[in-house]
């Protein structure tokens, strides 16, 4: 089973954490599964940027992003290239490591 590693972020996750994750699932519904609550603003329907984070290792074993995530993303803060939207991108056969930017669209925080 893949694991994801989330780095230190210093709200939602301060200590970062590492996961087992079933194949199949996304980065957004592993992290909430855990603990982690990462922002989701459009209740996971690629409508918003508020779930945008870096996948610093394991990128190239994501699936490619469809065109209306790319299309989110280029409004995402600190877009970068290996920028995916986790309530899209799932979780394959190879560990991740994720980065969760510190600053989202969002003016105020959903907590869901």
């Amino acid at each position: 089973m893949p694991q994801v590693i989330f780095l230190p972020h210093e709200e939602i996750c301060p200590e970062g954490a590492a996961i087992d994750v079933e194949p199949g699932t996304t980065i957004c519904d592993a992290a909430l599964k855990h603990g982690i609550e990462i922002e989701h603003a459009c209740e996971k329907s690629c409508a918003c940027t508020t779930c945008h984070v870096i996948v610093r290792e394991g990128f190239d074993s994501l699936q490619e992003a469809e065109e209306v995530e790319e299309d989110m993303l280029d409004k995402a803060w600190g877009l970068e290239p290996e920028s995916r939207l986790s309530c899209q991108a799932t979780v394959g056969d190879e560990d991740l490591v994720i980065e969760i930017p510190k600053y989202t669209i969002n003016m105020v925080s959903e907590h869901h």
